[in-house]
């Protein structure tokens, strides 16, 4: 194993070359502080998530943990899948704190610090969750968008509220906003969303007025209103013939004005077959669009989201990342804003709606089951010991009765005998998988698995438990409890997630900050 001390490697995360710094402790142990340029894949999902993350097998990449061995552990897991440039930092996240660097709590930090000085920078407009009430209590006209993914605003959203993710904003907005009169009001559950959105539609020059709702729901939650739950979002609309070539026109200008990098489609063949660089290709329309055909190769990260969450999509720093859609508006101002954040991006020239693959994306991977779930009673009247591995909240929310909660992350912790059987089950494939193979690594002979529900394990007659407080809060690794109830109507964790997102700036250091730029001009990079 090659070590790297934190001072030495602080530079290099900045000095232009591609790097993956990996944290791969579980996502709690994560989110309770982490270096601001890394990204977290748990090791307990690694091998499901590096592929797609680290697509390039020379790519410099270096592990971090809590200085407990796991990093030695996905560091093995690397060397084995033909990776060759592998470091841990010395010390882990401990070690990274004692040099006087910044262990940041949350998720998503490089992407709300940055929504954070797009406001600050560029003056975007806002109106408060009481201002937006009286303009709906006084019948004024006025649009609210919600910027969020569907399924966050079936879990919530404000009254009237229709749901338009970021990146449809600029597309369809004519569709939703036939005047260039009234008012237009976009919102998600904090701010970030709120503002990306709301100056979007600024950079694309709409007549409208445009505001970001301040704090967006809990925002309007502490301002004392109700917000809306279960509410099934409208179909977004379909554009015609004339309105696709208008958003054609829209993309060509953004691009020339911004001097946003642009590709064709044999470059990035060539791109792809470097294995010495890593190169990202995206599709950022909708699911919808993306099932129904998109271009070989390309994962769908719907542009909201995908600014949104960077670092769940891109591992590489200095990586060449590859936006395509249909008419290059939603790569476009997707691009815009991954480029302020010191990505290196080009939208591609071609039409996705056009591409021959249809396959949803696959999300679970992992070992097949090798037992089938009717037969787990039999097997544990027999004495086999049942692991559950399923995530700990949903461990605490409903279980096999007698099953034991185990993650790959301490798989020491659990230690049944090794000349137990051992059948290991648990909602997610992944989770499944690497506790399996990590089971057989230390000697077990007897392990297998069935992947389950509580309805499939109800249903082989099993008899299900609760356990509140089981496992236990610190040994809940892979959630993060810090304000995690701020959207259950915990008041207190709205106004603590608020005051954490608004404070970002400051905790930043000059080396954080300089590589997020919302006026940085964008100029055609050479590959």
């Amino acid at each position: 194993m090659t070590y790297i001390l934190s001072e030495t490697l602080k530079p290099l995360l900045t000095d232009g070359s591609e790097i993956a710094f990996i944290d791969v402790r579980e996502h709690g142990q994560y989110g309770e502080g982490h270096p601001f340029f890394s990204v977290n894949i748990p090791y307990s999902v690694f091998e499901a998530m590096i592929g797609a993350m680290l697509p390039s097998r020379s790519v410099r990449c270096v592990l971090l943990d809590d200085g407990d061995g796991t990093a030695e552990k996905a560091a093995s897991v690397l060397s084995k899948m033909g990776y060759s440039d592998v470091q841990i930092l010395q010390g882990g996240a401990a070690a990274w704190a004692a040099a006087g660097f910044t262990l940041f709590k949350g998720v998503n930090v490089p992407s709300k610090a940055f929504g954070e000085l797009v406001e600050h920078d560029l003056g975007t407009p806002s109106i408060s969750a009481e201002e937006l009430k009286h303009l709906q209590e006084q019948e004024k006209p006025v649009v609210v968008l919600d910027g969020r993914a569907p399924n966050e605003f079936r879990r919530m959203s404000l009254p009237g509220a229709r749901s338009c993710p970021n990146a449809e904003l600029g597309y369809r907005l004519k569709q939703i906003v036939a005047d260039p009169i009234t008012p237009i009001v976009v919102n998600c559950a904090g701010r970030t969303r709120s503002i990306i959105g709301a100056q979007t539609l600024r950079e694309l020059g709409t007549a409208n007025p445009v505001f970001a709702l301040r704090n967006g729901t809990q925002g309007w939650r502490l301002a004392g209103f109700q917000l809306d739950r279960g509410m099934t979002p409208d179909a977004l609309p379909l554009l015609t013939t004339a309105e696709l070539s208008a958003t054609r026109h829209q993309a060509d200008k953004l691009i020339e004005d911004f001097g946003l990098a642009t590709i064709d489609h044999d470059t990035l063949q060539a791109w792809q077959a470097d294995d010495e660089l890593t190169t990202y290709l995206f599709d950022v329309r909708t699911q919808e669009e993306y099932e129904r055909a998109h271009l070989p190769g390309a994962r769908h990260a719907p542009g909201g989201q995908l600014v949104q969450a960077t670092d769940e999509k891109v591992a590489v720093r200095g990586a060449r990342i590859v936006l395509s859609d249909d008419t290059g508006l939603r790569a476009a101002t997707t691009a815009l804003w991954l480029t302020g954040m010191g990505h290196r991006v080009w939208v591609l020239d071609e039409d996705a709606s056009k591409g021959s693959a249809t396959r949803p994306e696959r999300t679970e991977h992992g070992t097949d089951d090798t037992i089938r779930l009717s037969d787990l009673p039999a097997a544990m009247r027999s004495g086999a010991v049942l692991l559950d591995a399923s995530r700990g909240m949903d461990y605490r929310n409903a279980h096999v009765e007698g099953a034991l909660w185990v993650t790959r992350a301490r798989l020491d912790q659990a230690a049944p005998p090794k000349e137990a059987s051992i059948i290991v089950t648990g909602r997610s494939r992944g989770l499944l998988t690497g506790v399996v193979k990590d089971l057989k690594a230390i000697g077990y002979q007897k392990v297998d698995c069935v992947q389950g529900t509580p309805e499939a394990w109800r249903a082989a007659g099993l008899t299900l438990a609760q356990t509140p407080d089981l496992p236990s809060q610190d040994d809940c690794i892979d959630h993060l409890f810090f304000v995690h109830d701020r959207h259950d109507d915990n008041l207190e964790a709205s106004r603590r997630y608020l005051a954490w997102e608004l404070d970002l700036l400051d905790q930043l250091d000059p080396q954080e900050r300089s590589v997020l730029n919302p006026r940085r001009v964008c100029r055609a990079e050479s590959a």
